[in-house]
Parts: C-alpha cells; structure tokens; sequence
C-alpha cells in the first residue's frame, strides 16, 4: 500500500520485489482484501486479478 495525502488518495499494488523504506507498506492478500481507507480518503485497488506464485527473474 502507497499512499498520497495532499491528494487523500491510498493505493494497494502487487508486489515486484523489495520495497524501498518510506515507499508504502507490504500485505498478504488477506489483510489487503481487509484494508479500508479513512474518512475522506479513496482506496484504488491497483493489483493484479490474478495472483502471481512466482516471479520471473530478471
């Protein structure tokens, strides 16, 4: 999860590899799928449809 706050936006993206301190907060897809905004704020739901069970080297 990533967030904005002049813009009172959050967003929740798949996970690609390490996440970089400060960028956003990692969640299993169960705590995601729990995940609400506060009030006034908006949610966008950026992942896949599909979950990925591994990923392809680079």
């Amino acid at each position: 999860m990533s967030f904005d706050y002049p813009s009172r936006l959050m967003w929740l993206m798949d996970i690609d590899g390490p996440l970089e301190p400060g960028a956003g907060y990692l969640y299993c897809a169960h705590h995601a799928a729990r995940l609400s905004p506060p009030v006034g704020w908006t949610l966008v739901d950026r992942r896949s449809p599909m979950a990925r069970l591994f990923t392809v080297p680079a």
